[in-house]
């Protein structure tokens, strides 16, 4: 799976800093092309002809595992992003196995669970969920100010728009400087006060 790419442009001195200025591939999202959906924060996996990947990034000059696919380059950083299978026998891989199942179809998927990305989701199990499974999102979603605000008074990660042509955009609170703090984590920090 490609980057999906943000639907403002970035600083290229700070990646994490939008403009209000919407970037060129992203433009459908403006003209109120495709559908919004709800970002969830765990894991990228793939199910390719019964077989479970999970993303990958490797690091300029870090070594490349013999059974990495390689999907995509990032000039500026020398990242590579691709696929690995998941080893069912790897401890690195156990939340992966706790979530396999193999009468899932094709496609991408979000690894959630209480032992992913600190489990911001409150799922009590580890699954696999589609992501063209997400939550739809209602409600403008399409101005940098109303984004803005949704995030801000939301407790999710992000939105990703899906194109009907299969192109994707997304937008995260982090790239508006918003913290995402769980509910469950600003109620323990009201008992400590």
């Amino acid at each position: 799976m490609k980057k999906i790419p943000t639907i403002f442009k970035r600083n290229p001195e700070n990646i994490f800093e939008i403009s209000k200025e919407p970037h060129p591939d992203c433009l459908w999202v403006f003209q109120n092309e495709g559908v919004a959906t709800r970002k969830y924060d765990g894991s990228c996996c793939m199910v390719r002809d019964g077989v479970l990947y999970k993303r990958r990034s490797i690091k300029k000059r870090k070594p490349v595992p013999f059974d990495f696919e390689e999907v995509a380059f990032d000039e500026n950083t020398g990242k590579k992003f691709g696929w690995v299978p998941v080893d069912f026998e790897s401890k690195a891989d156990k939340y992966h196995a706790k979530a396999w199942k193999t009468s899932l179809q094709d496609g991408t998927y979000e690894l959630l669970g209480p032992k992913v990305q600190g489990n911001p989701e409150y799922f009590a199990d580890n699954f696999l969920l589609r992501h063209s499974e997400a939550q739809i999102l209602s409600g403008g979603l399409r101005t940098f100010d109303w984004i803005q605000s949704y995030l801000a008074a939301s407790d999710i990660e992000g939105i990703v728009y899906h194109h009907p042509d299969g192109r994707m955009a997304k937008i995260t609170k982090r790239h508006f400087g918003l913290p995402r703090v769980p509910a469950w984590k600003q109620k323990k920090e009201i008992e400590n006060v």
